[in-house]
């Protein structure tokens, strides 16, 4: 059933995605007066699709291959085999007969909408549910085993600062530590008590950073159950939302990372559980799967939480904000540690598969935090769309401005290879993501 689920958020996503994208294409074509040969969501290699249909002079379709979609404009130079028209004489509908600011228009409107999207969704979150900041900076629980308890970090140990950045709430720990340390040693700025000290952490010992193996959670995080699944060991063992986990394996648990800790450590094993039902007292047993799940959502912070609230016109600039840390400085700061080498390319870099699975995991937060994750993925879309490498939106791009500048496009025969080529080292790009996802499952 998981895995249905995440096939399911996978195919939407990259359906929102896609559309948007290329229906920007199809849209500033239409603007101006371009005749559109072809609309397809996915790609049909092999002629192989779901099914086509022709409304006017456009092809709509659905290939099998989910790993995008195009916009085939009458009279353009692109990574398909079409190529009969560059030796005929150029017609008013074509795209080669428009001027370079249309054509500009027409070949950016994807990453556009891409942007607009985001931007969007980012508004939406802020003005639907503001932003919530754990005011704690105390650390509640350490997972045994994790990089944390290697270095002495303890339950009850206050983060003041992480490789120079003050923090003031968890959200502050996690941005910092997770976002903008990612790649880089780490120095933690801590007080045990009225101890202050310095913990440093090289990044050779964090190569595969997240909250799991840094082993890091916040105080007061309650272990009450917050959601489960439809089928598994939860549903079966009678658990239901509200619920109190109080013991497992006889065991006081205080902490919901704690019981989170206890599952994955003894999957196939039957787990004694006692939990409080509004005031009762109730016991049974759990059988975590192989993957080390029983099908549950928890955690609920009992502390302060700081909300801040939005309203119509006060949503944008934080739209625009969040589009701005979440996309562009976010993106760009990855990809420069990848080209540093502080990131290994094949942890840094994600396919269909690793898609599928984050938005799996971003939906199992609610809708909000899907729409979330579309957002990210949707900037994210946006900029390498824009990036000058051929057969990429920002490589035709590259070829119009050569023109403009110039006043003389580059030749047909100069613009067919390069396409070529470079939609071959995508393709083979993609090839390579694909494997990396799969083997890093």
């Amino acid at each position: 059933m998981e895995v249905v689920s995440t096939i399911l958020y996978f195919l939407i996503t990259i359906v929102i995605l896609v559309f948007v994208h290329e229906f920007g294409h199809f849209a500033a074509a239409k603007l101006c007066k371009m005749k559109v040969d072809k609309f397809y969501l996915f790609f049909d290699f092999f002629n192989l699709r779901i099914f086509k249909f022709t409304k006017g002079d456009t092809e709509y379709g659905l290939g099998v291959f989910p790993l995008g979609g195009y916009v085939k404009v009458a009279g353009m130079i692109d990574e398909s085999m079409d190529k009969d028209f560059v030796n005929q004489a150029p017609q008013p509908w074509e795209f080669r007969s428009k001027p370079v600011w249309q054509r500009m228009f027409v070949i950016t409107a994807g990453v556009i909408m891409n942007t607009l999207l985001a931007f969007f969704i980012f508004y939406t979150i802020n003005l639907s549910e503001g932003k919530q900041k754990m005011e704690t900076r105390m650390v509640g629980y350490v997972s045994p085993g994790s990089i944390a308890m290697k270095h002495g970090i303890l339950p009850g140990t206050e983060i003041e600062a992480i490789n120079g950045l003050p923090v003031q709430y968890w959200d502050d720990v996690r941005g910092n530590l997770f976002i903008e340390s990612m790649g880089e040693d780490i120095t933690l700025d801590v007080a045990m008590g009225p101890v202050k000290q310095k913990i440093f952490i090289p990044k050779s010992e964090m190569v595969d950073l997240n909250e799991r193996t840094f082993g890091i959670f916040p105080t007061q995080m309650e272990p009450m159950i917050q959601q489960v699944a439809e089928t598994g060991p939860a549903k079966d063992a009678g658990l239901q939302k509200g619920d109190i986990i109080t013991e497992a394996n006889g065991n006081p648990v205080l902490h919901s990372q704690q019981f989170v800790d206890i599952i994955r450590s003894n999957a196939g094993k039957d787990i004694a559980v006692t939990w409080n039902r509004n005031g009762s007292i109730m016991n049974g047993n759990i059988k975590p799967a192989a993957d080390s799940t029983v099908g549950i959502g928890i955690g609920k912070y009992t502390g302060v939480v700081k909300n801040i609230d939005y309203n119509v016109i006060s949503a944008i600039p934080q739209g625009f904000n969040d589009l701005w840390h979440y996309g562009v400085v976010l993106f760009v700061k990855s990809m420069w540690k990848i080209i540093k080498g502080d990131i290994a390319f094949s942890k840094a870099v994600g396919g269909p598969v690793k898609i599928a699975q984050y938005a799996g995991q971003s939906a199992e937060g609610g809708f909000l935090s899907f729409l979330g994750f579309m957002a990210m993925l949707s900037i994210t879309l946006a900029i390498i769309n824009i990036l000058p490498f051929p057969a990429l939106d920002g490589g035709h791009f590259m070829f119009l401005l050569y023109e403009g500048i110039f006043r003389k496009p580059v030749s047909h025969k100069v613009q067919i290879v390069v396409q070529n080529v470079g939609f071959i080292v995508l393709m083979a790009f993609m090839a390579f993501v694909v494997y990396n996802d799969i083997i890093n499952i």
